[in-house]
């Protein structure tokens, strides 16, 4: 009989373990999903902005109010770009999500 428990105690923490495992993993690729759509998102808004000649982005400037032709960088940032300024950061997101003023 106790051999019987034991054996019941290690299927039943060895099965656990696996569960575990398994809900771990799905957590981890639902994120990696996530990710992937996200960043496929962004990539088809920015290829979405119509550009010049050159390749550059035809958008409004937020900052100066003004048309502006700008090389966009690898995180689809605008080339006139400036790090914690606020009009540049909401910029850069309307870039992202497809919201960008553009001429």
């Amino acid at each position: 009989m106790a051999d019987r428990r034991r054996l019941e105690r290690i299927l039943r923490s060895t099965l656990q373990g696996a569960g575990e495992q398994f809900e771990e993993l799905r957590r981890s690729t639902d994120g990696q999903l996530e990710e992937a759509r996200e960043a496929y998102e962004v990539a088809k808004n920015a290829r979405e902005l119509p550009s010049d000649e050159a390749g550059r982005a035809k958008i409004v400037c937020r900052r100066y109010a003004e048309q502006r032709a700008a090389k966009l960088d690898e995180e689809y940032r605008p080339a006139c770009y400036e790090a914690g300024h606020p009009d540049c950061e909401g910029c850069a997101e309307d870039v992202r999500k497809g919201r960008i003023e553009t001429w």
